[in-house]
């Protein structure tokens, strides 16, 4: 029997494609930054081209991303202040602090339509899990 290989879970994460299959895109357009015009940042197909996930299952599905981007920016702030800590340190007598602070801004700033996106692949693999057997059974719905 020809079977498929499983892709991997995280890679499908950091790509960002279809939690039901893990192998058709969630997004319209793969890069976040080329449109620098933000409200394009969301932009998705109704379902998965694979596997016919419907991608919105109800209204306000997606208000719940705000919790895992919250979570995701604090493991960034996190770790970029134990880098800062390790390699620069922390000091009272001077201004280290506010460049790591200024710093980390910057980072998140940056970061921030990538992080809006992959909070939303996340926030649904709390829903959808992987089915191998997805070209046989019916996608997951809500109603």
């Amino acid at each position: 029997m020809n079977k498929k290989p499983t892709p991997n879970y995280t890679w499908s994460i950091l790509a960002m494609k279809c939690p039901r299959c893990r192998r058709g895109p969630m997004f319209k357009d793969p890069n976040p930054y080329k449109s620098l015009k933000l409200s394009h940042i969301f932009d998705m197909p109704e379902c998965c081209e694979v596997c016919k996930q419907k991608y919105d299952m109800e209204n306000g599905f997606w208000f719940g991303t705000g919790y895992v981007s919250y979570g995701l920016t604090v493991g960034i702030t996190a770790i970029t202040f134990i880098i800062w800590l390790v390699f620069i340190g922390v000091s009272t007598t001077d201004n280290r602090i506010f460049w790591w602070l200024g710093l980390n801004t910057v980072l998140l700033v940056i970061l921030q339509p990538w992080l809006m996106r992959l909070s939303r692949v996340i926030y649904m693999r709390f829903f959808v899990k992987y089915n191998e057997h997805y070209e046989t059974t019916k996608p997951v719905e809500f109603d």
